[in-house]
């Protein structure tokens, strides 16, 4: 990125609060994005791991909670 500030609480409240499930998140999001899915923000940076950041500070992305019976 280039030289962003990105506050660590607004990143971890997209994974409720699960460092691991952020990073998973991310990488899901930037192996979706390099396989040809459209950007969902504004204006779109050449790479797709900023893309996936930017994605999630805009509140574009989050983790989907699943809960087992």
């Amino acid at each position: 990125m280039s030289e962003m500030y990105i506050p660590r609480g607004k990143l971890l409240k997209a994974s409720n609060g699960s460092i691991y499930e952020l990073t998973i998140l991310l990488a899901k999001r930037a192996l979706e994005l390099a396989d040809g899915d459209a950007p969902l923000v504004d204006h779109p940076e050449t790479k797709v791991l900023e893309n996936a950041f930017r994605e999630v500070l805009e509140d574009k992305i989050i983790v989907k909670v699943s809960r087992k019976k």
